[in-house]
């Protein structure tokens, strides 16, 4: 089965997909950037749901109902602060993506968005993070059966252009 791997530019709490990511903080209850945008968007259900998960490890991930957005689920990744790179922030970033993949398999998702994870206020390059995000996704797909549709939504046009270099490799 083949799976189509897009960028684009939008808001993605606006994306009809089965499953938009949250690049979250440990808590899960909210904060700036994509984060609160998403947790506006869907509305207090959200919030309400998060409050029972008990938060999340970095590198973890935890799935929602989606509310009030278009899409079905939120899966809620924490992605890891950047603090220069000897901290094991890489391998931490794979695995939210990994693990974001893994639940979207688990659950029969066919698709789903990403937002740039960490590369706001948490401070990861953004080049290094497309590549691992790129790269992570392409490696989960090799296991997956259900899902057909990744969506990489970029925050300004510049993360455009280069998660479509990406991809066209």
């Amino acid at each position: 089965m083949s799976c189509s791997l897009i960028a684009v530019h939008a808001d993605i709490t606006t994306l009809k997909v089965d499953a938009i990511v949250n690049a979250a903080n440990n808590t899960l209850l909210g904060g700036g950037g994509v984060d609160g945008a998403i947790h506006s968007a869907a509305g207090p259900g959200l919030l309400a749901e998060c409050r029972t998960l008990g938060g999340c490890a970095t590198g973890d991930a935890k799935l929602t109902k989606g509310y009030d957005l278009p899409a079905k689920h939120v899966i809620h990744t924490v992605g890891p602060v950047w603090t220069g790179g000897e901290s094991g922030e890489a391998e931490l970033l794979n695995a939210c993506y990994g693990r974001c993949m893994a639940i979207a398999a688990q659950e029969q998702l066919e698709s789903v968005a990403f937002p740039g994870i960490s590369t706001g206020v948490f401070g990861f390059p953004t080049g290094l993070a497309s590549s691992i995000a790129v790269n992570a996704v392409q490696e989960s797909l090799e296991s997956s059966q259900s899902i057909r549709k990744v969506v990489f939504c970029c925050f300004s046009g510049a993360d455009l252009a280069l998660y479509q270099r990406l991809l066209q490799k």
